[in-house]
């Protein structure tokens, strides 16, 4: 069997428990309000001042941290699945 073949029938990710699932959604729901504000900054700016950066770079902090967690995350739960399968004989 051709190698490309054999990697297409491996998973290659852990399956997503609900903590992943949650941090995966709010990180979503971060990068979708940073780039709300950054497309209506005009308007925000009209509302709340110059407070409006700062709206914006909160968002941007928060999508950093929460994007870290997550991927370190995501990325320890993968290498635990696969260690735990390395053992394991295919059918």
């Amino acid at each position: 069997m051709p190698i490309w073949l054999d990697m297409l029938r491996t998973p290659m990710a852990a399956p997503e428990t609900r903590m992943l699932r949650r941090r995966r959604h709010l990180w979503q729901l971060l990068c979708i309000a940073l780039a709300a504000s950054i497309l209506c900054l005009q308007p925000l700016r009209a509302l709340a001042g110059n407070a409006a950066g700062l709206v914006c770079a909160v968002l941007l902090l928060a999508a950093l941290l929460c994007g870290i967690r997550y991927f370190r995350a995501k990325n320890a739960a993968d290498d635990a699945w696969l260690a735990g399968r390395h053992g394991e004989v295919e059918p």
